[in-house]
């Protein structure tokens, strides 16, 4: 067959309009599959970084709006297995306004164990040694430093919503990390002074850094078991598997991502299947003539389906670099789940985008070729007289 590679090449541009609209029509919805695709990637089947194999999560086991007595860090952190355990507290609040750009994390930690926890965070000593030395101190990062136009020094102002108090705060850190650099973290003890009542003294999540990877599942199970009996009980996972939880609490979202890339592909299916029984109908009597010049059926078989196949492949390699400047602008827009920071069309998501154009290609284009390679040329002379 790849000696029939120029003839289907050029096949493929007797119709240059169709053709175009064609191409353009598959690369639109193979964009889509490809975006679509690389967040299903994203969110489970990416591997954690060593950093996050470490890490543990441990929340309220009735939902992570409800708090914990902080009292429990000191009983986790006993569990053999443990080396660091730090209280987060997610604060919410408003920055200027609810504009998208003005929209990041802010979490109240205990500076003297973030670096611990969160070993990747590259900064210089003295900015860490600034930040866990001031109380109304702020660590940001880069990437939230640029969009919100903040250096070292400069003043924030947060005003709560959870917690009904304004944050005053000054820059004194700026991080760098592969993780997420769009987070600002400030010193818990700022917020619980600023605080009274049944809020005051609880926290809203516990990160917890393990011995080794080994260790994670013993470690989730025995600190759900030592307050399995408590008024207040715990869930325990990893961080991976928390950031998940809180993906999956928008819905069924792996279900939601599978039923668009479906309808996608059906859709592609639908288009590519009309243009190729069109464009076989156009050429009934060609097929007759190549026929009587000795074309066997499997070779005219071949050419229609190795055209609509090439058709297929060169819109889903343009659907693939619109999908990667997607994933490109999605990278930038702000967002608090992690794995949207790292979007991309890795090699495994490309491929099977193009395994699925060429599949799509193949399927569409089955029926009439198929029937075209089968029409005596007698007939196939005569229908288009």
């Amino acid at each position: 067959m790849l000696g029939y590679l120029p003839l289907i090449a050029k096949n493929c541009w007797r119709n240059r309009r169709r053709t175009t609209l064609t191409i353009l029509s598959i690369a639109a919805s193979l964009s889509l599959l490809g975006i679509f695709m690389a967040i299903y990637a994203a969110f489970y089947f990416s591997e954690p970084t060593p950093e996050q194999a470490l890490r543990l999560a441990t929340v309220n086991k009735v939902s992570l709006v409800f708090p914990m007595p902080e009292a429990y860090r000191e009983k986790i952190k006993r569990i053999p297995g443990v080396r660091e355990v730090m209280v987060s507290q997610w604060f919410g609040g408003v920055y200027i306004d609810n504009r998208p750009e003005h929209m990041f994390a802010r979490f109240a930690i205990e500076p003297d164990k973030m670096f611990t926890i969160h070993g990747e965070m590259k900064l210089p000593e003295e900015q860490k040694i600034a930040f866990q030395r001031e109380r109304t101190a702020c660590l940001i990062g880069r990437q939230l430093s640029e969009k919100i136009g903040k250096k070292l020094g400069d003043r924030i102002t947060i005003q709560g919503d959870i917690f009904p108090i304004p944050l005053e705060l000054t820059v004194r850190a700026i991080y760098d990390s592969a993780e997420n650099n769009e987070n600002l973290y400030f010193d818990r003890k700022y917020l619980d002074e600023s605080i009274h009542g049944a809020m005051k003294n609880m926290a809203g999540m516990f990160l917890i850094l393990a011995d080794n990877p080994d260790s994670i599942p013993r470690i989730a199970r025995a600190i759900d078991d030592e307050f399995r009996n408590s008024t207040t009980q715990t869930k325990t996972e990893t961080e991976r598997a928390f950031q998940l939880a809180f993906i999956n609490a928008l819905g069924n979202v792996k279900a939601f991502l599978l039923s668009i890339c479906a309808a996608v592909t059906f859709t592609v299916l639908l288009v590519s299947g009309n243009t190729m029984a069109m464009s076989v109908r156009e050429r009934v009597r060609e097929v007759g003539v190549l026929k009587t010049l000795g074309f066997t059926r499997e070779s005219i078989l071949g050419m229609i389906l190795g055209e609509a196949v090439l058709l297929a492949l060169v819109g889903g390699a343009i659907g693939l670099g619109i999908a990667a400047a997607l994933c490109s602008l999605v990278r930038k827009a702000p967002g608090f789940v992690g794995q949207m920071k790292t979007l991309s069309i890795h090699p495994p998501v490309a491929l099977a985008c193009l395994g699925v154009a060429a599949a799509i290609g193949l399927i569409s284009s089955l029926v009439p070729a198929w029937s075209a390679a089968r029409t005596p040329i007698v007939e196939a002379l005569r229908t288009s007289d």
